[in-house]
């Protein structure tokens, strides 16, 4: 299996005290910081850009998880790796020419993810699998934080798990994942649970993480 990690996503962090939020949840416990990147145009709103990537990014210790919900994404994929992603995800959905946009983030020396929306099927990825280092399945209609899980995410999961079979790609999850949920998903084939609400709303974020890494760890048969 994959090592389970757990993402919190700084889209539900206090923006005021960003810095600070990063360095939080990585004392708390969290394996990666996700970074989720919206314009206003694939998606129905606008979070941050390069810039707060750059200003993130001496700070955090862990791997900086960028998730581009952006169209078109490849003009901006340079400004992104310059500023200091680790990891550079993009949709299935946000342009033409996915194949070429997976290459060109190897290209720049990064890890490249490819991600979903929950309306598209898990053959759209077949075709570029040996380009990917990570597999996200949206389980919420992305654009805002702090919605519902969609339980149809836990079939794209197991479709992803079986198409994905030994090959060395993380399979992530992002939208909704919480302690409630987190058990499904891992059984589902996941071992990248991103956490957004249920670890920034909490007071405590270690409680949060660890409870998240709990649920986890038990239905992979692991010690947390």
């Amino acid at each position: 299996m994959r090592p389970l990690m757990i993402a919190p996503s700084i889209l539900a962090a206090d923006f005021a005290r960003l810095g600070e939020e990063v360095r939080a949840v990585e004392a708390a416990g969290a394996d990666r910081i996700h970074v989720d990147v919206m314009d206003g145009h694939f998606v129905p709103n606008i979070s941050i850009g390069p810039a707060v990537v750059r200003a993130i990014r001496p700070v955090a210790r862990t791997a900086l998880d960028i998730h581009l919900m952006i169209a078109p994404c490849d003009p901006y994929l340079d400004a992104f790796a310059a500023a200091g992603a680790d990891l550079i995800t993009v949709h299935v959905e946000a342009g033409p020419h996915l194949h070429r946009s997976l290459a060109a983030i190897r290209a720049l020396g990064k890890k490249a993810g490819v991600a979903m929306n929950p309306a598209t099927p898990v053959a759209t990825i077949e075709h570029v699998l040996d380009l990917v280092d990570r597999v996200l399945i949206m389980s919420v209609d992305p654009g805002f934080g702090g919605q519902a899980f969609i339980p149809g995410a836990l079939d794209k999961l197991r479709a992803a798990r079986a198409l994905l079979g030994a090959r060395p790609i993380d399979l992530e999850i992002d939208g909704g994942v919480t302690t409630r949920n987190a058990a499904e998903a891992v059984r589902a084939g996941a071992n990248v649970l991103v956490a957004g609400s249920a670890v920034f709303s909490a007071g405590d974020y270690k409680m949060a993480i660890d409870a998240i890494r709990q649920a986890a760890a038990s239905a992979r048969g692991e010690a947390a």
